[in-house]
This record gives C-alpha cells, structure tokens and sequence, in this order.
C-alpha cells in the first residue's frame, strides 16, 4: 500500500513538469510573423546617401571695374545664357546684388542697366528682375554684381564621414563580414545629382515631344511609292581616304 501511495505521488509530481516542458517547445516553434528590424547602416548607397530634390539659389558673379562702365562681350554672353536659363529652370525672380558707395559705385550702376536691358530683351519680365543695392563690408574694396535666382536642384549629403576605420579593427566589427565601409558610394552619388539637367528626371519620366511632321511626311511618301526611307548623304564618300572594304 505504501508502494502505491508513493507511485501516485511520483507521477502527481512528474506530470505536471512534462507538460510544463511540452508547452515551452510548443511556444518556441510559434512563429509570429514579427520581422527584427536592426538599426545598421543600409548597403544600399542610394540609401545611404540619397539624392534629394530641393530648391537652390544659382548665382552669376559680374566683376566691375571704376574705369568703364557697362559690360564686356563674353560678359554679355553670360548674362544672355542667364535669361535662357532663368526662363527654362527658374523658380523665382531674379535678384541683382549692385554695391554702393564704393569705388566702383558709379560703373556698377552703369553696368546694371545695361544687364537690365539684356534680361529683359531675352525673355524675362520687368516684375522677374529685383534691385538690391548693399554696402560691402569693406567700402575701399572693389565689389561686384551678383545675379542670383532660385532653381530645383539634385543635392546629396556630404562625403568624407569616416565613423569606422576601413581595416581589421576592434571599432570596425563589419570588416570581418566584407560590407562596403559608410563613405562608399558618395561622391558617385554626388556626381550623379551634380549632372542631372533636369532634377523631375528622378521621380518621373518626361512626356513624349511632338513628332517632325516634315520629316515622318517625307518618310510616308517614300514608303509608299515603294523608295527607301534612309537618308542619303552623297558627301559622304568624299572624306574617306581608302576604299578597303567596298
């Protein structure tokens, strides 16, 4: 009787813990669905370094001496190439910076109006064009005109951030696992935003341009009298200086 009540009394005891462990790795293959986010840095450069579009300010430098008033040809130029710009990317008036009281006062005054005048016979409207007339820090120093306007640009962050050495390092644990180090892909990146004609080019695709009705009309013809369509340039045998090949 004794044997018994201590047989009971073991498997009251035994049970209890069998379940207890059957319940815990149960509970461990219960997957949740839950993805671990890690705060490392992106792989990624475009990432790690993203291209941002953002508003700018692009500027034109006009030196002016106190002997001559008015502009130079390649100065013209400039300012004509200026207005052309203004007009396609532009995202608000343009701001002319023109010193007083300095030596060259009177030719920076002379010089203005004759960029006035450039700017507005090439396209940009009288309301498109600010005066603004300031005093240089140093007033016996020569100043110049500044021309400066707002544009959509393609800006990056900036390079040169080392936070890990690039070696073996007890500071550097992702060297071990062959990641490419934080300041990869940066300049590539920079450069990138740096050439990018059109910033909008980034987040979508331009809209189609009208066709060369003169030229597709020409094209149609030939194909329909059963011509060619290609393009013949009877020039073009002239500049060749051997005949290998024929």
């Amino acid at each position: 009787m004794g044997k018994t009540t201590a047989t009971r009394r073991y498997r009251s005891l035994l049970l209890p813990g069998i379940f207890a462990g059957l319940s815990l790795a149960l509970g461990a293959c219960t997957y949740t669905g839950e993805q671990i986010v890690t705060g490392e840095i992106p792989e990624d450069v475009r990432q790690r370094h993203p291209i941002a579009i953002e508003e700018g300010q692009h500027s034109m430098m006009i030196f002016v001496g106190h002997g001559r008033g008015g502009l130079t040809a390649e100065q013209r130029n400039d300012v004509a190439g200026l207005a052309r710009n203004w007009i396609r990317e532009g995202t608000g008036a343009i701001v002319a910076d023109v010193p007083v009281d300095t030596p060259n006062a009177r030719a920076a005054a002379s010089a203005y109006h004759e960029v006035r005048s450039i700017l507005l016979a090439r396209g940009v409207p009288a309301r498109g064009l600010v005066l603004h007339q300031y005093h240089p820090d140093d007033p016996r120093f020569f100043a110049n005109i500044r021309l400066t306007y707002p544009k959509i640009k393609a800006v990056t962050g900036p390079c040169g951030v080392w936070p890990e050495d690039l070696g073996p390092s007890v500071l550097n644990p992702s060297y071990n696992d062959n990641k490419p180090y934080y300041n990869f892909g940066c300049a590539t990146q920079h450069n990138l935003a740096a050439m990018i004609d059109n910033p909008a080019d980034l987040e979508q695709p331009r809209s189609e341009t009208a066709a060369y009705t003169a030229r597709r009309s020409e094209a149609f013809e030939k194909y329909r009298k059963g011509e060619s369509t290609t393009t013949t340039y009877p020039e073009a045998d002239r500049a060749k200086l051997s005949d290998t090949g024929k």
